[in-house]
């Protein structure tokens, strides 16, 4: 994982976190959207350019299009208003290949940190299938807060950490990190508690205007 790339996504998680719960309007976040997009679709085609046909650096750039190609189609369909199913497919796909990432992190990488951080980024994308491609928009309220919650934990602070030579390595860090992150989880479903969506409201990542 580009560590620059990864201190953009805490930053655009935020933003669509905050956006779910209806904080940030949808063609105002589009456009972190489709900059972070951007930037992680151009990264990753530079980086495996440069590889040389290293196997372990064309993987470790791969899973950068993940993330470019969701917020590309997160902010295209912001703008244009189109139905989000599309989004909530794919993110199915992404959901199940953040499980392959994550064993390649633990197993091939000696990664067990970035392993968890790759489960974290899974539940998020799961929960995003659930409330854009099913349009289970009961879980919309829980979808925000887990993201707004895991967004600066999972993507800013290990990004700073490793930019600055901090990046912490072992099975320790890594199970702090997988408490943490249960706790975050819990922390979204107590702040989402008694709360009965409206019907009649888009609560999904395309919203009227």
């Amino acid at each position: 994982m580009n560590y620059v790339g990864q201190l953009y996504v805490g930053a655009v998680l935020l933003i669509n976190g905050l956006m779910l719960l209806d904080r940030i309007p949808a063609r105002s976040a589009a456009v972190l959207n489709l900059f972070v997009g951007a930037l992680l679709c151009v990264t990753p085609t530079v980086l495996i350019i440069q590889a040389g046909g290293n196997s372990d650096a064309i993987l470790g750039a791969s899973g950068l299009y993940l993330f470019g190609f969701t917020y590309l189609y997160v902010g295209i369909n912001n703008l244009a208003g189109l139905d989000p199913e599309g989004l909530g497919w794919f993110s199915l796909f992404v959901a199940v290949t953040t499980v392959v990432y994550a064993g390649i992190s633990f197993w091939r990488f000696d990664d067990p940190t970035s392993g968890v951080i790759w489960l974290a980024w899974g539940l998020l994308w799961t929960l995003f299938f659930l409330v854009l491609g099913l349009r289970r928009t009961g879980l919309t309220r829980f979808t925000g807060w887990t993201t707004v919650l895991l967004s600066q934990p999972t993507c800013t602070l290990p990004a700073f950490l490793a930019l600055t030579g901090a990046y912490p390595s072992g099975a320790a860090p890594a199970v702090i990190a997988a408490v943490i992150a249960v706790l975050l989880v819990a922390a979204a479903a107590w702040l989402a508690r008694d709360v009965t969506p409206a019907t009649n409201r888009s609560t999904v990542l395309v919203k009227e205007n």
